[in-house]
């Protein structure tokens, strides 16, 4: 079966330009020689690293998309891990990201749609008059703090016999 990957590998600084243009071409063909096809290549550039890599701090950045079976990626992740210029690698399977993507899509659509046929609400308590307001603030406050005596004297009795 035929996915699609993406294998975002990072080489040495120091290699020459033509060096790492025949370090992709070889990984080129040995996506072609196993059945797949590279869809793009993208140099990056020479960046930073977040964190020193065999005593490197930055490194290039190459990016492969590539449409394969799985054996053919277990193949390119294998030859990257000895080659000794690549210093780092991380292949992401990109069908299932896809998929995740357009599924969120599907559920952003929903939620617009149905947030488009539901009216908003007209009045706000900030916009009321103050007459409305201010008697609805006051009258919870005193009987929350009388609800809360009593379950704290029925805890402290029901733990006592517990010990006992």
């Amino acid at each position: 079966m035929s996915r699609l990957y993406e294998v975002m590998f990072i080489v040495r600084p120091d290699l020459e330009e033509e060096e790492v243009d025949k370090l992709i071409a070889g990984f080129e063909s040995s996506v072609t020689n196993g059945g797949g096809s590279v869809k793009s290549v993208e140099k990056m550039g020479r960046r930073k690293l977040a964190y020193d890599v065999r005593k490197f701090s930055d490194g290039n950045y190459i990016l492969l998309n590539v449409e394969s079976g799985g054996d053919v990626v277990h193949e390119l992740e294998r030859r990257l891990r000895v080659t000794e210029p690549v210093i780092k690698f991380i292949t992401v399977r990109m069908d299932e990201e896809e998929k995740r993507v357009a599924k969120m899509k599907a559920i952003r659509a929903t939620k617009k749609k149905l947030s488009a046929e539901v009216p908003a609400p007209v009045a706000h308590a900030a916009h009321a008059p103050a007459a409305q307001a201010a008697p609805v603030a006051a009258a919870p406050a005193a009987p929350a703090a009388a609800a809360v005596e009593p379950v704290a004297a029925a805890a402290e009795t029901e733990a006592e016999p517990a010990q006992a």
